[in-house]
C-alpha cells in the first residue's frame, strides 16, 4: 500500500504546481502508476536524489559514509497517482557527479552490465542524471561548457557500451539533467531550488522523467525470463530488485560486487 505524498507540500507553492501539473499529463495519458530505476556507483548521490524529489527523507543517508547497496523500497501516492512497486520499469536514472573529472573503467563496466541484463531497449528510457550542479569549473571553462563537456563524455560510454548506431543516438539521445542536493542550494524568488543557471532543477528533472516515460519506446517488464537470464546460473542474472525513489533498485550481482569494492576504495569526502 503506497503512502500519501506527504513530502510535496514541503516544496515551495510554486514547485507544487508544477509537479501537480505533471502528474496530470501523466494521468492524461492514462498513466497512473510510475516506476523509475535508480543506478550508479557509490557516493554519487543517489539516495539524496531519491529524498530531494520526494520532498522527505526517505532513504537514510550518512554524511560519513557513501551510500551502500542495499534493499530499499518506496512508493507514495497523491492526487489519484501512485508510484507504485511493480515489474514494469518506465525510466532508468543513471547517476554520476559533474564534479567528477573523467570516466573509468567502473563506468564502462556498469553501462555494459545495465544494457546485458537489460537489453540495449532500457536506454530507450534512460536518463543520465549528474548530481553536485553548484559548482565553479576550472578557470578555464564557462559552466556550460564544463557541463557539455561532461555530459559527452559520460554520454560516450554510455552509446559505446550500448553500441548504439548513429542514427540511433539522434532518435533516442539520452537526456542529461543536473540536480543539486545540498541544502546550500541557491533559491529563486520563489524559494524553488536553482541550479547556476537559474533554472529549477526539481520540476526540471521531474518534466524530463515524465517525457520518457511516456515516450514512443515501450517500458522494460522484469519478468521471471530476465530476472533468471539466460542461464539460471548464469553469474550476471539479475538480484533480487532493490528499490529505491519513486522505484529503486540495484539489479545486477555482479554490479553490486563493483559498487561494493568502488565504496571500499573511495576516500570519503567531507561533504559526502
Amino acid at each position: 500500500m503506497a503512502r500519501e505524498w506527504t513530502g510535496i507540500q514541503q516544496f515551495p507553492l510554486a514547485t507544487q504546481t508544477k509537479l501537480l501539473e505533471l502528474l496530470g499529463k501523466l494521468k492524461e495519458k492514462e498513466r497512473d502508476s510510475l516506476t523509475i530505476l535508480v543506478m550508479g556507483k557509490g557516493g554519487v548521490g543517489k539516495s539524496s536524489t531519491v529524498n530531494s524529489i520526494l520532498g522527505e527523507r526517505a532513504v537514510s543517508v550518512s554524511a560519513f559514509q557513501s551510500d551502500v547497496p542495499r534493499p530499499v523500497m518506496v512508493s507514495r501516492e497523491r492526487s489519484g497517482f501512485t508510484f507504485l512497486l511493480n515489474k514494469t520499469i518506465d525510466v532508468l536514472l543513471y547517476v554520476d557527479r559533474l564534479d567528477a573529472y573523467r570516466v573509468d573503467n567502473l563506468d564502462r563496466q556498469i553501462v555494459k552490465a545495465i544494457t546485458e541484463s537489460f537489453g540495449k531497449e532500457m536506454w530507450r528510457k534512460g536518463i543520465v542524471v549528474l548530481t553536485h550542479a553548484q559548482l565553479t569549473p576550472p578557470d578555464c571553462l564557462s559552466y556550460d561548457n564544463f557541463f557539455a563537456r561532461r555530459s559527452e563524455a559520460l554520454l560516450k560510454v554510455v552509446n559505446s557500451g550500448v553500441r548504439f548506431k548513429k542514427r540511433e543516438i539522434k532518435v533516442h539521445a539520452v537526456p542529461v539533467v543536473l540536480v543539486e542536493n545540498s541544502s546550500r542550494c541557491n533559491k529563486n524568488d520563489s524559494d524553488e531550488k536553482i541550479l547556476p543557471n537559474g533554472t529549477a532543477w526539481i520540476p526540471s528533472i521531474v518534466e524530463t522523467i515524465t517525457k520518457v516515460a511516456t515516450n514512443e519506446s515501450k517500458s522494460i517488464l522484469v519478468d521471471q525470463k530476465l530476472i533468471d537470464g539466460p542461464n539460471a546460473n548464469d553469474r550476471g542474472k539479475l538480484f533480487i530488485p532493490l528499490i529505491l525513489a519513486f522505484q529503486y533498485f540495484f539489479v545486477v550481482k555482479r554490479v553490486q560486487k563493483w559498487i561494493t569494492d568502488d565504496i571500499e576504495k573511495a576516500p570519503k569526502s567531507p561533504w559526502e
